[in-house]
């Protein structure tokens, strides 16, 4: 459904978003014009896989939550088909064999040459602080043995906070960084110690980039005990 793609960010729905919301973004030149990379991004909106793609003169598949693939009715098959169309691929987040096949996803798609969005923290923010990464995004790049390249979406979480049901009109920004090499750590995807240490330094990047409160936690572990801050 590549097609698809190229349809809504440059004719259905692209010039849409850019004259409503006037996105801007620094540093594209980090960007690699071809070959396989991870864009590691903060996730404080639903919108930042919307305004990130859209940015960018490449496609950028992600690997998003299997729950937007499952609903149910018309909402649901539309909600389907526009992930799917965008270059989305579901995931299982349940852990276990899940969590290996979300790896493999992800390798297969770097093995393709192309561009892998991840959101490190695994879910998105509940209160737009940026919390512990996962080490899942250190075990792939490891694997594959690409460059990692931090990504800070801006202003997104002031375009629908909990109560909004109407997206705000807000200036939306993108700060790419420049990229992250841990070839140093080559052949060591198997040592859970590297792994925290790679995933540690990619937050910590994009810690510097997005200006955002930090907390050594896990995002998953505030939203179960704190039901009122999921959405």
């Amino acid at each position: 459904m590549n097609g698809f793609f190229w349809f809504l960010k440059y004719i259905a729905l692209g010039p849409v978003l850019r004259a409503i919301y006037r996105p801007w973004i620094t540093g594209i030149e980090n960007v690699p014009a071809e070959g396989a990379a991870i864009l590691a991004s903060n996730h404080v909106s639903f919108f930042d896989s919307i305004f990130l793609p859209l940015m960018l003169d490449r496609h950028v598949t992600f690997l998003a939550k299997s729950e937007y693939f499952t609903a149910k009715g018309l909402k649901g098959w539309l909600m389907k088909m526009f992930f799917l169309g965008t270059g989305q691929l579901p995931i299982d987040r349940s852990g276990g064999k899940a969590s290996e096949d979300s790896l493999n996803t992800g390798l297969r798609v770097l093995a393709s040459g192309e561009l892998l969005g991840i959101y490190p923290e695994g879910t998105r923010s509940p209160d737009h602080k940026m919390y512990r990464g996962r080490t899942g995004i250190a075990r792939m790049l490891l694997e594959a043995k690409v460059p990692v390249i931090p990504v800070a979406m801006v202003g997104t979480q002031e375009l629908m906070p909990v109560g909004v049901s109407v997206p705000r009109v807000r200036r939306i920004g993108v700060v790419i960084g420049e990229p992250l090499d841990f070839s140093r750590y080559a052949g060591l995807e198997g040592d859970r110690y590297i792994l925290r240490a790679v995933t540690d330094e990619i937050q910590y990047a994009l810690w510097e980039l997005s200006g955002q409160e930090y907390a050594d936690v896990y995002a998953s572990s505030i939203k179960a005990t704190t039901p009122s801050l999921n959405r």
